[in-house]
């Protein structure tokens, strides 16, 4: 099993930045891919950045420019830098570990975004 713990959500500004970072415990050995996934209200879950253990990023085009995915193998932790966030981001955000079996999900965090 993989637990993983979302911090950093909040409320801001358009135009503010937030910083969200994801542990995971348990069998991380078995790790590969990290990212993030978002879902607002009425609307289907998306991805939003995702990692590769050896640090492939991939970035939904929505958030390409802005957003920065990062990740720690020593700290087992993945951040989702935020700049220049828009109302439109506004959703619970998602940190999601993917091993070659199955994938696990944090409990997600709210991020709002206020015009």
């Amino acid at each position: 099993q993989v637990q993983l713990v979302e911090s950093g959500g909040g409320l801001v500004q358009a135009g503010g930045s937030l910083r969200l970072s994801c542990a995971a415990s348990g069998r991380i050995f078995s790790i590969r891919d990290m990212g993030w996934h978002r879902q607002a209200p009425g609307k289907q879950r998306e991805l939003v950045a995702s990692v590769t253990r050896g640090g492939i990023t991939n970035y939904a085009e929505s958030v390409k420019g802005r957003f920065t995915i990062s990740r720690d193998n020593a700290k087992n932790t993945v951040y989702l830098q935020m700049n220049s966030l828009e109302p439109e981001d506004t959703a619970v955000y998602y940190c999601k570990a993917e091993t070659l079996v199955t994938t696990y999900w944090g409990q997600g965090t709210q991020v709002t975004v206020s015009s």
